[in-house]
Order: C-alpha cells, then structure tokens, then sequence
C-alpha cells in the first residue's frame, strides 16, 4: 500500500506539472499574439490602406481610452530603415567639396555614387571652407547628416569620422590625397583609384567639382546620383521650417516667380562682365578678379563676353525680358540672391516694373535671419527651397543653382524653368534700346524664341570630348525621369 500511495502522488505531481506547462504554453502565446496585434497597430499609418485597414476590428471606438492611445501611435508614421548592404569594405574614401552650395551638392551625389560602385566606406564629405564666401558650414549645419547616412545604408556604408586608428594618419597628415580627374567615367574610379585606396586603406579626394563624366555610365549608376539628389540629401529641419514659412508667406499673395538674378560682385568679377557698371565699379571688380589666383582668367572683354551670351543679364535686361513674355506685374517676384552688386540703383528699373519684388529678408524678421546671416551656404539652402516651390523658376545665368533647382523642377513633374537664350535676348535688346525693333516686334520675338524653353521634356546634348559644353546631368537627368510628368507644366 505505500508503495501504492507514493506512486499516486507522483501521479499527481505529474499532473500539475503538466497543466503548468500547458498554462504557461497558453500564456506565452497569447503575449505573443498581443504583441504582433500591438506592432501592427503601431504601423497602420504605413500599411494600412493596403492591409490592416481592410481587417476588422478588436476594438470599438466606444472605448475612448483606448483610441486616444492609438490616435497618438498613428500620428507618428513608422521610419523603416532599408536593410544594411553587406559587403567586404576595400577602405576609407575621404572627400573635400569645393565651391558654392549647388557645386558642392551635385558632387556630394558623384562622391557617394563613386563610394558605392567601389564598395568602400564613405566618411561624411567636409565642406568648402576656404572659397569666396568663407563659409564655415559644416555638412551638418546644411544637411540631415542621419538621415543621409541612414537612407543610404542600403547602398552604401556612410560614417561620421575615420575609425580612430585611421583618424590618426589625418591628425599627422599622411594620408594620401589626390585630385581626381574631371569628367572621367566610373571606370577611372575603378582601374586608378580603387588600387589606391587598397593600398593605402584611406584615400582622399581634395577635387570634387565635375569629376564624374554627364553620359556613358549604366543606368544604376545614374539612378543613384538621383537618389541621393532628390531623397539622401534632406536640409535641416531648421532649414526646413524657415522655408515652408516662406512659402506659405508668399502662396498667402498668390503666385510668385523665383528669379535667381546672379547679379552678385563675386559674380561679375569671375565674368569680367561689367554691363552698366561706372568706371568705378569696373576698377573695383578687376581689383577683385586678380585678388583670387584660382580665377584664372584676368583679362576680360566684357562687350564680347556678353555678346556671346557669356554674361548673366543685368537687373535692367531683366526688366525688359519679363515684360517681353508677358509676365504680369501683378506677380510676386522672390529674389533669389546675395546683395546684388549696385543696390537699389540697378533694381531701380526691375522694381519700378515689378512692385511686388520680395526677398527673404523682406518676407522674415532679422531674428528669423540670425542663424544664417554669416553662413552663405544655408542662405542659398532657404532660396533653393523657395525656388523648387515657385510657379515659375527664372536663372538669368546658368550658374551651378539653375542647373540643378532646373533638373529637380523636372523631376517634380517639369515644373516650368524658363531657360533665357541669353545671346539672343542682348542681341534683340539692343535692337529695341538703337530703335531697330517695336516693342511688339521684340516682345513677339523674345515669346517665339522661348516657346520651347520652358524645362519641357528632352534628351541631354552630348558632345563627345567637350563635356562642358554638352547639358550637365543634374540639370536633365533624364533616365531618372517619367516622361507622363510633362502635363504639369503650367502654361505662362
């Protein structure tokens, strides 16, 4: 009989045990289960038009406590992540942007595009510091530095700074550098600079300006300048913010034009292009010309130069060229500039024709001003953001800014980019200012002579061994564009 009883309760033992392993079971499932309800409640804001909207409710909207908790998840969309690329790391690229904002962008995209194609690690590109402009920006002054490293993971390996022990070949100036050359394909990068950077772990690249060739590169290549251009390469949120006030500021009066007037002294002087200007101002802008020994070129024709369209327009021609298209002066017209070179002297006319000419520090108080009054570069980041918002995008030169607001206009689905022929436009102006032509002769001519200028669809030039002569690729990148876009074009 004992050994009949201890055998029961044995029995029993096993029994408990086994409806506690049951019940635990139970348990642990349904924690599992809340928990998947839970996450995917979490991102409905993302996948709920295709998936979670269509399924029925656990919860009626009667219970209040419970739907204020999910208004507060859904109002803050999920940020997925693309997953990491994995891939054997050949070393360090190292990258130092030289020129404005708009220069330094477009070969931000190249440098990463170039870092991917050789499966090497990209540390964050420093800024141009020592320019005209002295800017002392850093790239996170400007740019979303997390989320360009982050958007981009998937692609390519970004990191802030070197690894501490490259980080001391830096600190003692042995790393190797080079300018790479202009214009080359990414084949250069492969056979020349890839070896390099193998043998020396971390490379960099002092030149970054135009050294990546418009056309001949696959078509993944040229999709990834595009990617990085349009999405990796966000402003601050501060940049962000000050621009849509902008915009909301300027939409509350109606339409408005952005005209980039490059008008500013650092301009003229470069171009030698001194139209208008007293023998003073010409003394003044030669005197600069040869101030700055990377300018190359010291004596200038201007007349030649502007006749050969080589000249941005004065504030005074551009007058003229608005009024010729018909352009109402009822428009707001942003400018979207430096201090224009002569002041309120040479606005005179284009003010006189156009009342309701703002700039952002017309539009702002000087305390929304204050961050960015020193730094060139976030001054142009707040302009560049205005321009890609506008109803109509005006360059009176075809500097670095026109080309590339023009190419991401294009990409926003051919947002209207009227594209001045400037060697045209002085020579009808100075027809009409002799009394050669009417005013409705120059009007109808100027009008005829844009018609198809206005950022239409179309294929990029190419100019075999004379790149930069042939259309620049972020001012068309047309393999990254949907050709269905052009019905927004909204007509003049």
């Amino acid at each position: 009989m004992g050994v009949m009883k201890g055998g029961g309760g044995e029995r029993v033992e096993k029994l408990k045990y086994s409806r506690m392993k049951l019940w635990m079971i139970r348990a642990t499932t349904s924690v599992l289960l809340w928990t998947c309800v839970v996450q995917l409640t979490a991102v409905g804001e993302t996948w709920g038009p295709r998936v979670l909207k269509g399924w029925p409710s656990c919860f009626t909207h009667q219970d209040s406590s419970f739907s204020v908790i999910e208004d507060k998840v859904l109002s803050v969309p999920a940020r997925v992540l693309p997953p990491k690329r994995v891939y054997k790391n050949n070393g360090y690229l190292m990258v130092s942007c030289n020129g404005g904002l708009n220069q330094m962008r477009a070969a931000i995209c190249d440098m990463v595009t170039i870092a991917r194609y050789l499966n090497v690690t990209l540390i964050v590109p420093e800024l141009d510091k020592t320019s005209f402009w002295a800017d002392p920006s850093e790239f996170q002054d400007i740019f979303d530095v997390d989320h360009f490293i982050t958007s981009l993971r998937d692609e390519v390996r970004i990191l802030k700074e070197l690894p501490p022990r490259l980080k001391r070949r830096v600190e003692t100036g042995t790393v190797y550098s080079m300018p790479p050359i202009s214009w080359s394909d990414i084949l250069y990068y492969r056979n020349q600079v890839l070896s390099l950077i193998r043998k020396y772990k971390v490379v960099h690249l002092n030149r970054t300006d135009t050294r990546l060739a418009n056309n001949g590169q696959p078509l993944d290549i040229q999709k990834l300048r595009c990617r990085v251009n349009f999405s990796a390469l966000r402003f601050t949120s501060q940049i962000e913010d000050l621009g849509k006030r902008v915009i909301k500021l300027l939409r509350q009066n109606g339409p408005f034009i952005v005209l980039h007037l490059r008008y500013e002294m650092d301009m003229l002087a470069f171009s030698g292009c001194t139209q208008g200007c007293n023998n003073e101002e010409v003394e003044e802008l030669t005197r600069m010309r040869y101030a700055y020994p990377w300018w190359k070129e010291k004596i200038i024709n201007s007349d030649l130069k502007r006749k050969d369209g080589l000249c941005p327009l004065t504030p005074e021609e551009t007058a003229l060229i608005l009024r010729a298209l018909d352009i109402e002066n009822s428009y707001q017209i942003y400018i979207a500039a430096g201090e224009i070179y002569g002041g309120n002297r040479r606005m005179a006319s284009l003010a006189s024709a156009y009342p309701k000419l703002v700039r952002k520090e017309t539009l702002l108080e000087p305390s929304d001003l204050g961050f960015f009054q020193n730094p060139s570069s976030q001054m142009a980041a707040l302009d560049y953001l205005v321009s890609l918002e506008s109803d109509i995008f005006i360059p009176t030169y075809d500097g670095n800014m026109a080309k590339v607001v023009e190419g991401h206009r294009r990409f926003l689905g051919y947002k209207q980019t009227i594209l001045l022929d400037r060697r045209l436009l002085v020579d009808l102006i100075d027809q009409y200012n002799s009394g050669s032509l009417s005013w409705n002769e120059f009007s109808n001519a100027v009008k005829e002579s844009h018609k198809y200028r206005k950022g239409q669809p179309t294929q990029r030039s190419v100019i075999p061994d004379r790149p930069k002569e042939e259309d620049y690729f972020y001012a068309n990148p047309e393999e990254c564009l949907k050709p269905s876009s052009y019905g927004q074009v909204s007509s003049m």
